[in-house]
């Protein structure tokens, strides 16, 4: 072996050494940070033990160490405002996307296996819904059913159903003339065994990556509502309904507005950072990209064909087409 070839052979060592540990670092990062949203999530008052409907003298005071983000005009803390707002915020972008994702892969099944006519009827409902913009879809069924947490979780959930639906129909028809799927259909497997058993093990990979990439969006919606009016009503916290409150003050009082509003962006960039790494674990060579949601606009699909896999093999998809909402 020449001296050029191992100083190559060197240098390629390095770069994966390298490679490896921002891995390992990235993974050790995004794992706190997961911590940290499951103890905002779950129980919240351990980041911070004063009440937020508290209220006190101290009215309007800039963040200072007795008051890190400083109050309102009640006296209310705002650095417990924000850490408890984060619980409803979570709970119904969480929840709303769970919600799409089983709705989706559901009616993606259904828009893919049924007969024809059932089929065309299916997905033209899912196109006409596509064809709306998804906060409208949240308005007109917020304003329809009342506000609350449970609501906006309802709203989301209807609104992404149809961006998944579309997504996995169109990777259900291509999966179906592989081979396996074809000969489990000669001998005499169900409409329903075939999908469960053949069909979504390769759609696993697909959904992961779409639901990583919609919390993003799925916050943003979210804290829209409730800046609105829409959602968790005052004084209850929440990050949406503090950033409208404090709109009318930013002049005087900056801390009331500014402190949500970092709040609402530190986590839609932690959901789409997220989204990035769970990607990158699916596929660390890059080979493959993937589907993900587009800001009020559905999801937005551009993947390789679809690497079918038999059944105890492991599952992965990927298509030849791009898909626009």
């Amino acid at each position: 072996m020449t001296t050029v070839a191992i100083a190559r052979a060197a240098r390629s060592a390095r770069r994966t050494s390298r490679s490896r540990t921002r891995s390992r670092i990235t993974s050790v990062v995004m794992l706190l940070i997961g911590l940290v949203f499951l103890i905002l999530l779950v129980h919240p008052a351990a980041l911070a033990s004063t009440n937020p409907l508290d209220n006190s003298d101290d009215s309007l005071f800039a963040p200072s160490a007795a008051h890190l983000f400083g109050t309102d005009q009640l006296g209310r803390d705002i650095f417990s405002r924000v850490v408890h707002g984060a619980q409803p915020v979570l709970a119904a972008s969480l929840g709303g996307v769970l919600l799409a994702t089983l709705a989706g892969v559901a009616v993606g099944l259904v828009g893919g296996t049924a007969p024809r006519v059932l089929s065309v009827v299916v997905m033209r409902v899912v196109d006409v819904l596509l064809a709306l913009p998804v906060l409208l879809i949240a308005l007109i069924l917020i304003a329809t059913i009342g506000a609350g947490v449970k609501s906006i979780i309802l709203a989301l959930g209807v609104a992404y159903t149809p961006g998944f639906a579309r997504v996995v129909e169109s990777s259900v028809r291509r999966l179906r003339s592989i081979e396996y799927v074809q000969a489990a259909k000669v001998f005499g497997s169900s409409g329903a065994r075939t999908a469960v058993r053949h069909l979504l093990p390769n759609l696993v990979t697909e959904v992961v990556v779409m639901v990583s990439s919609a919390v993003g969006w799925a916050v943003l919606t979210a804290t829209t509502l409730s800046f609105l009016g829409l959602g968790v009503q005052l004084p209850n916290p929440d990050w949406g309904s503090d950033l409208a409150a404090g709109a009318t003050s930013l002049s005087t009082a900056w801390w009331l507005s500014t402190f949500p509003g970092i709040a609402i962006t530190l986590t839609i960039l932690v959901a789409n950072f997220a989204g990035d790494w769970v990607m990158t674990l699916i596929d660390p060579a890059g080979r493959r990209s993937h589907t993900r949601f587009r800001p009020f606009g559905g999801l937005r699909t551009s993947l390789p064909g679809p690497v079918a896999v038999a059944p105890g093999e492991p599952a992965s998809l990927s298509s030849t087409s791009e898909e626009r909402a």
